[in-house]
């Protein structure tokens, strides 16, 4: 049996714990197959995003076509999107797919607390959340995309994570556009080294996605893996590390 083929449109973090580097590896260790379409560079570490260079859209979208014209796609995960344009085109090509789940991780601010996103594109955000199977908004991006009603105007799910909440339990929520559809609830692990959380756990979900599993599925085996690599997270850099790598990962174990 072949595995998934994941295509990741996102952005590089040279320090490798989140954007496409993180993605790669959380589709590997989950069995698919990660294929990119990289939307910006950026100069990145644990402190912080010190430059961020976007690639052209026409780039972008070439990127895309010689991944989906060849090999195929099973599910896609969209992560930081470089430009408003870029999140406009790229919406364009993804609707013309049949049928292919799409998680989108609305990227505004890394977990440094660096903008990610322009006004410009987050308004953009938009096209992209009315093509999304899913989407995984924590809770300041949920707030500016205009909260839980986001999954009735788009006719989406919404994964509204709630990792930025206080207190010692932390609470994510399945939004359909009928309402509540799920709630799961979990102690907070007490880490520092959170860098890549969200891009590690939309890149899970979506190849869950791909290889078949249905929406909650694919989320609790998500949340499961990025728990996981939260407590083996290596401890490098000054700031908000990286998390670790979960080698034999069994989604049902």
């Amino acid at each position: 049996m072949k595995p998934a083929r994941i295509l990741i449109i996102a952005g590089s973090d040279s320090g490798g714990g989140a954007g496409i580097q993180a993605d790669l590896k959380t589709v590997t260790l989950l069995g698919g197959f990660g294929m990119t379409a990289i939307t910006a560079i950026t100069a990145q570490n644990t402190l912080g995003v010190q430059a961020v260079h976007p690639v052209p859209t026409d780039m972008v979208l070439a990127q895309m076509e010689s991944c989906i014209a060849d090999i195929g796609v099973d599910a896609v995960k969209i992560g930081m999107i470089g430009s408003a344009q870029t999140a406009a085109a790229v919406a364009d090509r993804l609707a013309t797919l049949d049928n292919i789940p799409i998680v989108f991780d609305p990227v505004m601010v890394a977990t440094s607390g660096s903008s990610l996103a322009d006004d410009a594109t987050i308004a953009a955000f938009e096209r992209l959340m009315a093509i999304a199977t899913l989407v995984t908004p924590n809770i300041p991006e949920l707030a500016a995309l205009g909260g839980d009603e986001i999954a009735i105007r788009f006719g989406t799910h919404v994964l509204a994570k709630g990792g930025h909440g206080d207190g010692p339990m932390l609470t994510d929520r399945l939004i359909a556009p009928g309402g509540l559809a799920k709630a799961w609830s979990n102690a907070r692990i007490d880490t520092p080294h959170t860098h890549g959380t969200g891009c590690t756990l939309a890149s899970a979900i979506a190849t869950g996605l791909g290889q078949g599993r249905d929406l909650v599925e694919a989320i609790e085996c998500g949340r499961k893996y990025v728990r996981e690599a939260l407590t083996l997270a290596p401890g490098f850099g000054d700031g908000h590390g990286p998390m670790g790598a979960p080698f034999g990962f069994h989604a049902h174990a």
